[in-house]
């Protein structure tokens, strides 16, 4: 077909976002929902996730929420949104959350989310009110002070001994790059027994200790396991770091692939069956990588490892795209959160094509309509925006070919989108003075 015969089967076989009703369907009894976004920084993408999630709480029994954030620093938000804890708000339980992207988590949707999940808990039977839980591995030393903590409470002697083998990291200060890249280049000893060895003891003793926690929650030493857990594999990425190739990328992603099994045997119904998880993700990790270009570098995505461990039918995954607008995002790594432009999608991309349907929003069920699948199915550019944006460079930064049909279940498009407002607003935290090289300079 010609590019507008493919933008009109497109067009004709849109579903309206109003409810979402036609994702709902098309997820069905599926027990775990992968919601993506195409940047770390737009409001309608946060939003949008929230408004399925929670239908998928309240109508389809999901027991998780897990996004793309630090497990110890989601767990206290986790924990308001149970009625726990000494946080008067959702904006204080949020405050662990101090790190560079603060916005990703600190920000106005999430606030509303979870205010929400706190009032529809209140009102679950007890036990199964919904959680809400990081997946990501950049906690390492906030993890090892929480396996130190919860051990404190229930067994010194354990203490003690995790603080032996955690002392490893101490000759390498707090900055976990140091670690990685003395280990990477042979500068110093490795701590990795020592945090497998960690691991394992918590593991042996989780049926002694579980529910034994100093704040008597039953969750306490499923926390204090996967906090371990995330020890031993961010010592492994943060080694990896500093070696070429995808093995750094495949660990997180792996990591989180065994955060959302260790989660869904954990949150597991009464008649057995795993506990029903949505994920919060960027596209690059909700996405099958096998349908992209990087699949040829040997990279793996948490989408890819979810569908091979529970099966197609088990496992919905759902891209989100847009043409244009605004974004926050930073220049640099750790530089201040900033309100961006969106460049209008390239020609040749998935998105511009979406934008020649000339609907402001639409949802596509991958294989529902034969014309339309087929119009998505060719292999065209795909722009992935995260946490930094350098829009000089974003053909060579910023896209990559993909064939969505494989990539997603369902793709949802925002014509055009929001900067995601944080709530802590750097002082760079307003539009860019972009007359010079906006859209023509970039």
């Amino acid at each position: 077909m010609s590019r507008r015969a493919d933008a009109e089967a497109i067009r004709a076989a849109a579903h309206d976002l109003a409810s979402f009703d036609r994702l709902i369907d098309r997820i069905g009894d599926a027990g775990c929902v992968l919601l993506g976004e195409a940047t770390h920084g737009s409001a309608e993408f946060y939003a949008a996730r929230a408004h399925v999630t929670q239908r998928l709480i309240e109508e389809q029994g999901f027991a998780a929420v897990a996004v793309e954030a630090d497990w110890p620093d989601a767990y206290r938000a986790g924990c308001w949104a149970h009625g726990a804890g000494d946080d008067a708000d959702a904006d204080e339980a949020l405050g662990d959350f101090t790190r560079f992207p603060r916005w990703m988590w600190r920000n106005r949707e999430v606030v509303a989310f979870l205010t929400w999940l706190r009032e529809h808990n209140a009102h679950a039977p007890r036990g199964d009110g919904a959680g809400f839980y990081g997946l990501d591995l950049y906690s390492l030393h906030a993890s090892i002070e929480k396996v130190v903590a919860y051990l404190d409470g229930v067994d010194p002697a354990a203490s003690a001994r995790a603080r032996e083998r955690y002392g490893c990291f101490d000759h390498f200060g707090r900055d976990a790059d140091d670690y990685g890249r003395a280990a990477a280049f042979g500068a110093g000893a490795t701590c990795e027994r020592e945090v497998v060895d960690q691991l394992v003891e918590l593991q042996r003793r989780a049926g002694e200790q579980a529910g034994r926690g100093a704040d008597g929650s039953a969750d306490a030493h499923f926390f204090a396991e996967q906090n371990a857990r995330l020890v031993r594999n961010a010592e492994r990425h943060q080694r990896a770091l500093f070696r070429p190739g995808p093995e750094a990328w495949n660990l997180r992603d792996r990591h989180m692939a065994e955060t959302l099994d260790a989660l869904r045997a954990h949150r597991r119904t009464a008649d057995g069956r795993p506990g029903k998880v949505v994920v919060w993700a960027h596209n690059s990790h909700v996405g099958d990588a096998r349908a992209t270009e990087l699949a040829e570098l040997g990279q793996v995505t948490l989408g890819q490892l979810a569908r091979d461990a529970y099966g197609p039918r088990d496992v919905v995954l759902v891209g989100f795209s847009t043409f244009t607008g605004a974004v926050t995002a930073a220049s640099e790594w750790g530089g201040p959160a900033t309100v961006m432009p969106v460049t209008p999608a390239a020609g040749d991309s998935h998105e511009a094509l979406l934008h020649e349907t000339g609907l402001s929003h639409l949802l596509l069920v991958v294989g529902e309509d034969e014309r339309a699948t087929a119009a998505l199915a060719a292999t065209r550019l795909q722009r992935a925006i995260g946490v930094i944006y350098r829009r000089r460079s974003e053909r060579i930064s910023h896209y990559v070919f993909a064939d969505v049909t494989r990539q997603f279940d369902a793709l949802v498009h925002l014509d055009t989108t929001t900067a995601l407002e944080p709530l802590d607003r750097d002082p760079g935290w307003q539009l860019e003075d972009v007359a010079q090289t906006y859209p023509s300079g970039v």
